[in-house]
């Protein structure tokens, strides 16, 4: 069974994080997002999660507004040929979310450490940031400093990517 939201909140507080918990009505895009939350501080976010075609996964978190090119993102990943993203079973079998509730708090429920994450680097930079927490009909507010720690307690070490850094070379091992 996934980790329940009010278990994630619970763990943070054992974490000795300091978050702000918001309950709101469900929101599945970045636009209803943005009409809904009003004047709640900080960097609000998207994740995306994607694979490619050796099946290895990322869930990739950026300020809302990024435009995230995939194609610029597979060279940055050195990901095998395309990425595209992932299947609704394969986002709940992993995360134990469903589409619109992606965030990166869903790596609590991927014990097998199969997905890699992927923050931005022009996000880490906001404090607070926000994200749902497992369920998109609340936002989570937690430091930077916060959301490293808590991927690390996961096992999950992230990559910090600046996408606007200049591109490998073509063939060139990426940061996979």
């Amino acid at each position: 069974m996934p980790v329940t939201p009010e278990a994630l909140l619970a763990r943070f507080q054992e974490l000795g994080f300091r978050t702000t918990n918001h309950h709101h009505p469900p929101v599945f895009t970045v636009e209803e997002s943005k009409q809904l939350r009003g004047k709640l501080p900080g960097g609000h976010c998207k994740s995306l999660f994607v694979k490619d075609k050796a099946d290895r996964v990322w869930l990739v978190v950026a300020l809302e507004d990024r435009p995230v090119d995939l194609k610029r993102l597979r060279r940055q990943l050195g990901a095998k040929k395309t990425l595209s993203f992932g299947n609704p079973e394969l986002l709940m079998d992993l995360l134990g979310v469903t589409p619109g509730s992606v965030t990166p708090f869903g790596v609590v429920n991927d014990r097998g450490g199969r997905v890699k994450v992927v923050l931005e680097t022009r996000m880490m930079a906001c404090d607070p940031l926000n994200y749902h927490p497992l369920v998109n009909s609340q936002t989570t507010s937690i430091s930077p400093q916060d959301l490293l720690a808590f991927l690390r307690s996961t096992g999950h070490e992230p990559l910090i990517l600046d996408f606007d850094a200049p591109l490998p070379a073509e063939g060139a091992a990426g940061a996979a």
